[in-house]
């Protein structure tokens, strides 16, 4: 029990009544909620999924709330102006591979899975007006995110300041006994000890979870910031994307995305220190454990033996994918947008000036380079991990 209110936890509300039900064997109703934003789910929902699966283990109950509802407004939270709402189709399509990729975690076969719709669109406007006198607007206001929106005269729509109200009355109509969030999600999951008390309930402990930073290692791991490392990413990506991660981060990635004793991190922890372990070498071990998290050992370990093949010896992956285009002749720029390799011409041509593009080993620096694309093909390799054989028709 000590593991799952230490290891990788930020912050417990209400600590010593949380230790008393784990101790009391009274099997608790967790709370986690997610809103379907993105199709995949990455490293960072992996931090607080994994601590689900420690209650999970110890015999409680995790109910998963899906935010078909809430996911249609956009949590504000963190945001610096209004968060895009999606469409239910959107949100449908998103949630598509949730459940497939949350098993690779949690035995989804004894978790509960919930839609806020399943409330909110069957008690409608009254649900809605008796949250309204549940919460304050000085509440909700105070909260930093829409304190900064309003100190920089951005707006803050009405709807926006009812998102924690509605988050919270998840937790009433589920009897959750203890929500976990991020650290970002604090206001939102103390929302609802409110909206508990408000409507004569047991009030729900919380526990977050850090935040973890993507391959940039500054902002926190997202698909908005493309610095994130997705679930269902190959074993070669994914292995690739974690030794691309900032050093400083490498004793943090340990700590929250694998099971490596704690006994074990401090002593590499140690290392790096000393500089008796170079920092590389420190990763080849993290991206190993988490691959094999994800993919098993197997191909974890051929992973390993990839990377060290081709980003040590420098030679070509086993398996480059094939790509066929129309045309036998084109600039660099337009050829990388085609392929896939940039999302746009200005990120195409940043990628060439950078010296990031080679086509059969050869450097291409001039972003007004044309390049012959024989029918039997050319490679092509774009920064550290992309190849691919690209043939005309």
């Amino acid at each position: 029990m000590k593991d799952i209110l230490t290891r990788g936890v930020a912050e417990i509300i209400e600590r010593s009544h949380l230790e008393r039900a784990l101790k009391s064997k009274k099997k608790l109703r967790v709370k986690l909620g997610i809103d379907p934003t993105a199709p995949d789910l990455h490293l960072g929902h992996a931090v607080v999924l994994r601590k689900l699966k420690q209650f999970q283990d110890l015999g409680h109950k995790v109910v998963l709330i899906i935010g078909d509802f809430t996911g249609t407004i956009g949590d504000p939270t963190g945001r610096s102006e209004e968060r895009k709402p999606l469409s239910r189709e959107e949100i449908k399509q998103n949630e598509k591979n949730y459940l497939k990729e949350l098993g690779k975690i949690l035995d989804i076969r004894k978790v509960e899975v919930r839609h806020n719709s399943e409330w909110f669109l069957k008690e409608g406007i009254a649900a809605v007006l008796a949250l309204a006198k549940a919460g304050t607007i000085q509440q909700v206001l105070h909260r930093a995110d829409f304190k900064k929106r309003l100190d920089e005269g951005k707006d803050i729509t009405l709807l926006e300041t009812m998102y924690p109200l509605f988050q919270g009355y998840d937790s009433v109509k589920i009897k959750a006994d203890i929500e976990l969030g991020g650290t970002d999600q604090l206001f939102n999951v103390l929302m609802g000890r409110k909206i508990q008390r408000y409507f004569g309930l047991p009030e729900q402990d919380i526990l977050t979870v850090p935040l973890l930073e993507g391959t940039d290692g500054v902002r926190k791991m997202s698909k908005s910031f493309g610095n994130y490392i997705a679930l269902n990413d190959p074993p070669a990506e994914m292995f690739g994307k974690l030794m691309s991660i900032k050093d400083n981060l490498i004793i943090k990635y340990f700590e929250l995305c694998t099971g490596v004793p704690e006994k074990r991190i401090s002593e590499l922890k140690r290392l790096l220190k000393t500089k008796k372990i170079n920092p590389r070498d420190a990763k080849m071990i993290l991206a190993y454990e988490v691959v094999s998290l994800y993919h098993g050992k197997q191909k974890a370990k051929a992973a390993s033996e990839e990377f060290k093949r081709v980003f040590k010896a420098g030679e070509l992956p086993n398996e480059i994918p094939q790509i066929k285009v129309k045309k036998g002749k084109m600039g660099i720029v337009d050829l990388l947008v085609e392929i896939g390799f940039a999302s746009s011409k200005s990120a195409a041509t940043r990628l060439v000036t950078q010296g990031g593009v080679r086509i059969n080993g050869d450097r291409i620096t001039n972003p007004k380079e044309i390049i012959e694309i024989p029918k039997t093909g050319i490679i092509i390799r774009a920064g550290k991990r992309k190849f691919a054989e690209v043939r005309s028709y």
